[in-house]
């Protein structure tokens, strides 16, 4: 019998994530039943997302049970199969979570071609994260040339994405990032036309400096400061795609001050914004195939350009999570689990 070493959610964290929240265990797998396959993790993706689903507040997914192993996409071999269509020896992207093997249906797992492209990017900027970036652009930001688009943790596999599909639409693109490096990696390595520190004293007087005609499309993964400094420069008409909040991720209570509410849908009255939320999901289905056949040709001769974060063993799973939550890493960040 196969087993799994796992890291499964002990409790509920409070603010950031304490290793006590966390069990490391070894467990018996299950047997393999017709439709599935015995999966090996390579690779792990670790996801702003996944602080959310530690929570047993409503959203859009249901939350991982106190017990059972964090969720998570991942890159794995396939060990066993007992489906025609999956061999062994596969290499393919499925969704194990944190964990070194995994039993998984086979009708969901993709099978990766490492002579495409490396087998990262299914992780990154031709998984889930550049996807969010390819639907929240084409269908609610629909940037037009000329047009001023901003994206905060821009140099994330979402927000790089977003800032590069911005240029290939002939707008504008500035970047928001922390940090010296960050925000040269914007400009020099990605194609930003601009890019910013939002740890900057004077950091709202560099948007507007950056923005001199207004901000057209907002693509929202961060919120906090960087939303407050961006509303009021929203342009007529203005788009904003919303698909993250990681700025509040950690948060045991409401910011301090007065109830911004009214300022904000005011701003939206006003202005006429189109600020519209999405989960990638609901455009997965009748657009995903697009999104590989337009932008995978663009990573291969690198016109889409990527940058990724690989830790090295599945022991650092939990500290760099931390990191990810507080924008320690530099790309998509992904743990190289086993046999990579």
């Amino acid at each position: 019998m196969a087993t799994t070493t796992r890291i499964a959610l002990a409790e509920r964290p409070i603010g950031e994530p304490k290793d006590s929240d966390f069990r490391i265990e070894t467990v018996d797998l299950p047997e393999l039943e017709p439709g599935q396959a015995l999966l090996e993790t390579l690779y792990l993706s670790l996801d702003p997302y996944m602080r959310g689903r530690m929570s047993a507040a409503k959203s859009y997914a249901k939350p991982v049970e106190i017990g059972q192993p964090m969720v998570g996409a991942t890159v794995s071999r396939v060990l066993a199969s007992t489906d025609d269509a999956i061999t062994v020896g596969d290499v393919v992207l499925g969704y194990g979570g944190w964990q070194t093997h995994s039993v998984e249906p086979t009708s969901y797992l993709r099978v990766l071609d490492p002579l495409q492209a490396p087998v990262t990017t299914a992780l990154g900027v031709l998984g889930m994260p550049g996807f969010t970036a390819y639907a929240g652009m084409r269908n609610i930001g629909q940037p037009k040339p000329g047009e001023a688009v901003v994206v905060a943790a821009a140099t994330g596999p979402v927000g790089s994405m977003v800032g590069q599909l911005a240029k290939l639409a002939g707008a504008r693109a500035v970047g928001v990032a922390g940090g010296a490096q960050k925000v040269a990696m914007l400009t020099d390595e990605f194609g930003f036309d601009a890019a910013i520190d939002h740890r900057a004293d004077d950091f709202a007087e560099q948007l507007g400096a950056a923005t001199p005609d207004g901000i057209d499309v907002y693509f929202e993964n961060v919120g906090g400061m960087v939303f407050d400094a961006v509303l009021p420069r929203m342009n007529l008409y203005g788009r904003i795609p919303l698909c993250g909040l990681v700025s509040g991720y950690n948060a045991t209570a409401l910011p301090d001050g007065p109830d911004r509410m009214g300022l904000l849908m005011g701003r939206i009255l006003t202005s006429s914004l189109l600020v519209r939320g999405f989960i990638q999901s609901e455009f997965a289905p009748t657009q995903m195939a697009d999104f590989l056949s337009d932008i995978g040709p663009k990573v291969a001769d690198g016109s889409i350009r990527y940058r990724e974060d690989i830790v090295d063993g599945f022991d650092q799973t939990i500290d760099a999570f931390r990191g990810l939550l507080t924008g320690r890493n530099v790309g998509k960040l992904i743990v190289k689990v086993t046999g990579a």
